[in-house]
């Protein structure tokens, strides 16, 4: 079974998408890149990684990223601050080279 993430990424304005992947890397690279220039995160310039979780697999994933879709906005706010109060960007120094992109 793959490893699942989910994932929030932010503006520099707190605009927020959340999205699941079973490669955490490759997709915060694709959404710093706007590799889909009509995605919504690069219509709104969506490209700080500001929270991820991981779990066993993908079933899992899908279930938190579903059930995180659905709450308040200050609940997922309250989430990305109990582990990042200043809204670092986590992927800072992730990437000497692209990912694989396949």
């Amino acid at each position: 079974m793959k490893t699942g993430y989910v994932y929030i990424m932010s503006s520099q304005s707190q605009v927020l998408y959340i999205g699941v992947t079973s490669d955490i890397e490759r997709r915060v690279w694709e959404h710093k890149n706007k590799v889909n220039e009509d995605c919504f995160t690069a219509k709104y310039n969506v490209s700080f990684l500001v929270w991820y979780d991981s779990f066993p697999d993908m079933t899992q994933a899908i279930d938190y990223e579903k059930k995180i879709k659905k709450w308040a906005r200050h609940k997922k706010i309250t989430l990305i601050e109990k582990t990042n109060p200043k809204w670092l960007d986590l992927s800072e120094g992730w990437y000497r080279m692209p990912p694989n992109i396949t």
